[in-house]
């Protein structure tokens, strides 16, 4: 019976995040994401609350859509995603 309410809940977990419904990660959570080199992993370092600028853009922040800053396991690379573009790993 465990084995069906399991597959229930990552159904619905597959639902929400394909709707739209949103995420919430902290500072030291491993997230990877899609990028044009394939799926990259990293550890989010901070969380953007409001509007900021990034490497000479204007990223758009509020309390309800953070945007998250990710440091690559692979590389000193950091980018900024928002929770709909990443997903928790362990």
């Amino acid at each position: 019976m465990a084995g069906r309410w399991h597959r229930s809940l990552l159904k619905w977990i597959d639902i929400c995040s394909r709707i739209g419904m949103k995420h919430s990660f902290k500072v030291g959570d491993h997230v990877s994401w899609n990028s044009e080199a394939g799926h990259v992993s990293g550890i989010i370092t901070g969380i953007h609350r409001s509007d900021f600028n990034w490497k000479g853009y204007t990223h758009h922040a509020t309390p309800d859509d953070p945007q998250y800053e990710i440091k690559s396991d692979k590389t000193d690379h950091v980018a900024v995603h928002k929770a709909k573009a990443l997903q928790k790993i362990n």
